[in-house]
């Protein structure tokens, strides 16, 4: 845009001649002129002129030069731009194409406008209306140039050559006439585009480059043209002298004779290669400080706030003009002491940084942690020339470590000390009651059968559970003594300063009552009872970890004894743990070491009297433990996981051993291998079970499993899925124990089993025990009347194999027909 004033009477006769126009046209007219940011603004509008003709107008317009610039050629007639809606614009000029501004026509006859439908006489009209203002135009330029000649005149300038001149200049400078011819050009740009200046002289663009990087150079002369002023034509890398690329930028500007002739175009082309890098570098810099998650604040070196970025008003709520030339001590939060800033500005002075955290305070008053970082920055004399702060608010931080710090040393679920914070607690327990000759006692706290709660309830009804009983245990034990869970439903209790085992039984007694109400959780209520564990200091140990050995190894006593009672330690229970602990390290071995080996106890037919098949019986011989019952080893084994393993090894062998009894023509009926609930559980059973039939050869008819009534009923769907998929490989299946556990009736008839077998210990005492009678016959019933065989386990005496027969069982087993025997004992139970 080119800068010259006008008068106030140019714009009162341009007024006039409007108005005059406006006589002549149907509609509104209006004059814009181009501003600085390349807008079109009003300047002038007629009389008559319309709010509704404005603004349509000012829609138009608001597309600013671009709108214009197709319209005006360097050496052709301008055009006139027509709009579909009635509205006409025409480019008014500066002498030398520069634009100025448009004279805009909104006719109240769209055919007027869209067609050119004026008369000849109103077009000649309106264009003298624009050459009367270009004409103006014109007299001004040249006004505004003579004056400025005149200023720049002096009789002591000498003459120069221009050509040398501009050779001696680094940058490329080159002149374009109007036509797009070379007249001017320097040595650099000889050198730059690598031609001799006989090759660029009188050449245009088109010929010089090719058609695309010549197209915008043309644009670019003509961008500088309608501007009429210097612009920037454009940043771009390319090669400069020697071939090196470098980023390059363009300017332009118009040249006009005094007359306001336009007579062609300058361009200097400069290396900003190195400016471009800092600039870069100051643009990162800039973004990383606006988008950083911290706040950033520098003061002089007097400490007055020159500067903030980044997080800075998010972090203190301060906005940027609340605290340029403020001192930073409107932060202050009054938590730090004298002596902490004297100490911080001695490292900031001495050191050139500092970095710790502060309180600082927030503009509404509240106050907050934050890491903060100060450095001094320098001038070239080494004297401090600011001082930049970088800090982040770390509240949050804050409340995590103390939260982690509360769930390291507490129960998430009920909030009590942890099992670290009661271990910690102990040993000042106990070093305080060494130093003073003193007791002290741990009751340890297990709820008997707290599985099943989460079993059939589900986790968050036992959740709900615990945190009422660690209530209740709380409230009891009160200030007597400290309460921890250590896990699920273990709890424990420490009693400092006791004076007798009467007063922790007393303790123990109170503890017991807070189980005589019932739990009430969303579904439902349920009673529950509590095992309970003492060991005494020091008499039961003199450290943390004895004393909760100890009292872990009663609770577990008390929990053999029945459950709902308490066991003080006794010297015996260690004993029995140390022997448990060395059962456990053999029965990790006994497989690899072929401890074990099995024993197969015959079944009878009540009709025929003859052996219908064989139970097979795991046994174990350890070498060092010697015979281990199964009644032993099994409870532990599935207590750690191993039954699995083991239960599986006896598929095979009583398979293996089956097929070898058919190979050898020797038949029977069927052996059957007991399955525990854990090995239910697994969802591969199926598959190895299958596998182990294929492996062996045993066909499946020869092959009967006995799954005991408690571990089909712990979730009855998915046993009957399992029991279906298995009874169609041709398996037969038996429930063992019959009578010992809660069996459903609507369950058990739609269980896929074939056989029902009565527990021993309602065989044991018939036909003498009328209640054992009573509970035979009602078995053998409810058998029969489900269409499954009855068997009979644990038969010893004629007198209860007579009762069985005219009971109408089915089948018995028993040392009264044989004790277990080994597969090479079994030659008469072979046919």
């Amino acid at each position: 845009m080119i800068n010259i004033s006008l008068s106030q009477q140019h714009v009162k006769v341009w007024q006039e001649s409007i108005d005059t126009l406006s006589e002549h046209f149907d509609g509104s007219i209006f004059l814009y002129v181009l501003g600085e940011l390349d807008e079109l603004s009003l300047l002038l509008k007629c009389q008559n002129a319309s709010a509704d003709d404005m603004l349509r107008a000012d829609e138009l317009v608001a597309q600013g030069l671009n709108l214009l610039t197709p319209l005006i050629h360097l050496t052709e007639p301008t055009e006139v731009y027509r709009s579909e809606d009635g509205i006409s614009l025409i480019p008014v000029l500066w002498p030398q194409k520069a634009v100025y501004g448009a004279l805009c026509l909104v006719s109240n006859k769209v055919s007027d406008s869209t067609q050119g439908g004026n008369s000849p006489s109103l077009n000649r009209l309106i264009m003298m209306g624009v050459d009367s203002i270009e004409l103006s135009l014109n007299r001004v330029f040249k006004s505004s140039r003579q004056q400025k000649i005149a200023s720049r005149q002096s009789p002591l300038s000498p003459p120069i050559d221009l050509q040398l001149f501009i050779d001696s200049i680094k940058e490329h400078i080159w002149m374009k006439d109007i036509a797009g011819r070379y007249i001017i050009a320097n040595h650099s740009v000889e050198l730059a585009w690598g031609r001799p200046r006989d090759q660029i002289i009188n050449h245009t663009d088109d010929e010089i480059f090719d058609s695309k990087l010549a197209e915008a150079f043309v644009q670019g002369d003509y961008d500088a043209v309608v501007r009429g002023v210097q612009i920037t034509a454009a940043e771009c890398q390319g090669l400069d002298i020697d071939d090196k690329k470098s980023w390059l930028e363009t300017t332009k500007v118009p040249v006009v004779s005094d007359d306001g002739i336009l007579e062609g175009v300058i361009g200097i082309t400069r290396n900003i290669t190195s400016h471009k890098a800092a600039q870069e570098q100051l643009e990162m810099a800039a973004s990383v400080f606006e988008n950083s998650l911290e706040g950033v604040l520098i003061t002089d070196a007097a400490g007055n706030i020159v500067e903030v970025h980044g997080a800075f008003t998010d972090i203190t709520g301060f906005s940027r003009d609340e605290v340029i030339g403020k001192n930073p001590r409107i932060f202050s939060s009054g938590r730090q002491s004298k002596a902490f800033f004297e100490a911080l500005w001695h490292a900031i002075l001495t050191q050139g940084k500092w970095h710790g955290e502060v309180w600082n305070r927030h503009k509404s008053g509240a106050i907050f942690p934050e890491r903060l970082t100060i450095s001094s920055m320098y001038d070239d004399d080494n004297n401090v020339r600011y001082f930049v702060a970088v800090f982040t608010d770390i509240s949050a931080q804050k409340q995590s470590e103390q939260e982690l710090a509360r769930l390291v040393y507490h129960d998430p679920l009920t909030q009590l000390p942890n099992r670290m914070t009661l271990s910690a607690q102990l040993e000042q327990e106990l070093r305080h009651a060494k130093r003073e000759e003193a007791e002290l006692a741990l009751i340890f706290i297990d709820v008997d059968l707290f599985k099943h709660i989460n079993d059939s309830f589900g986790h968050v009804a036992g959740d709900t559970v615990l945190v009422e009983l660690a209530q209740r245990l709380a409230a009891k034990l009160d200030s007597r003594g400290t309460l921890a869970r250590l896990g699920s439903d273990e709890f424990v209790a420490l009693l400092s300063h006791i004076e007798s085992s009467d007063q922790v039984a007393l303790m123990v007694s109170q503890l017991r009552e807070v189980f005589d109400a019932p739990f009430v959780f969303d579904g439902g209520a349920i009673r529950l009872t509590a095992s309970m564990g003492i060991a005494l200091y020091p008499g039961d140990g003199d450290n943390c970890d004895t004393l909760l050995s100890n009292a872990d190894a009663a609770m577990h006593r008390a929990k053999t004894n029945g459950r709902n009672n308490y066991a003080f330690y006794t010297q015996s229970l260690t004993l029995e743990s140390i022997e448990h602990l060395k059962l456990q390290s053999a029965l990790h071995d006994a497989i690899a070491n072929n401890a074990f080996h099995l024993v197969y106890q015959p079944k009878v037919n009540f009709t025929t009297l003859k052996c219908s098949g064989f139970e097979a019986l795991l046994r174990w011989q350890d070498p060092s433990l010697g015979n281990v019952s199964p009644a032993i080893f099994i409870p532990v084994a599935e207590k750690i996981g191993l039954i699995y393993e083991i239960g599986l090894w006896v598929l095979k062998n009583a398979a293996t051993q089956g097929m070898r009894w058919l190979d050898e023509g020797k038949t029977f009926e069927r052996i059957s291998v007991n399955v525990a609930g854990p090995q239910l559980q697994q969802a591969n059973f199926y598959d190895d079970v299958k596998r182990v039939l294929n492996d062996t050869g045993l066909p499946p008819h020869h092959l009967e499993l006995e799954v005991t009534e408690s571990c089909m009923m712990s979730d009855p769907k998915t046993v009957i899925t399992l029991l279906k998929k298995l009874g169609d490989l041709g398996l037969e299946l038996s429930v063992d124990d019959f009578g010992t556990g809660y069996s459903s009736l609507t369950y058990l008839k739609r269980l896929p089993i074939h056989k029902l077998k009565i527990d021993q210990s309602f065989v044991r005492d018939i036909p003498c025990d009328s209640h054992n009678t009573a509970i035979a016959k009602a078995v053998i019933a409810l058998g029969h009347a489900l269409n499954l065989t009855v068997i009979a386990e644990g038969v010893e005496t004629e007198e209860q194999a007579e009762f069985l027969i005219n009971a109408g069982c089915d089948e018995a087993q028993g040392y009264l027909y044989s004790r277990p025997l080994l597969a090479t004992d079994l030659a008469s139970f072979l046919s």
